[in-house]
């Protein structure tokens, strides 16, 4: 058995007791963590040296990038789903697509900057494989979250 059949194997066992149980936030994002850091150490092929300069790096952009989300993305979903954008004026409602674009901004701005740092470590084609990889993993995640879903 490869070792991707064996991490999607993994990936799945681990999902379903991840949601099974009624764990904290922080335990969930810690489950995540380790989830991607095995996915992406298969996709990636990294080597020691890579890993021990990209995995710093990459966790400080998880991180601020998570904070920014679930701070200001939760507020503005918030709003979305109160029932109050019927009541918005037409200045308010430009405020507020105002502060969801300066957001979006913002982790474009991070994501650039992360890939900036990236580049003194990794070489462009293992860059690439990152941005498939994150997109593979959040698709998985996700999937597994609908199938849960579905069971219940």
């Amino acid at each position: 058995m490869n070792i991707r059949k064996l991490l999607s194997i993994l990936l799945v066992l681990v999902s379903v007791s991840f949601y099974a149980q009624n764990e904290s936030m922080k335990e969930k994002k810690e489950k995540i963590k380790v989830l991607k850091v095995a996915f992406f150490t298969t996709e990636l092929d990294l080597t020691n040296a890579e890993a021990e300069k990209f995995w710093p790096l990459y966790n400080t952009y998880d991180d601020n990038q998570f904070e920014l989300r679930h701070q200001k993305m939760r507020a503005f979903m918030k709003r979305m789903n109160d029932g109050s954008l019927d009541k918005l004026s037409e200045k308010e409602a430009s405020n507020f697509l105002s502060q969801i674009e300066d957001t979006e901004e913002e982790l474009f701005a991070l994501r650039k900057k992360f890939t900036q740092n990236v580049k003194a470590v990794l070489p462009a084609t293992k860059i690439i494989k990152l941005r498939k990889a994150e997109e593979d993993f959040n698709r998985k995640l996700l999937q597994q979250y609908r199938n849960k879903s579905v069971q219940k």
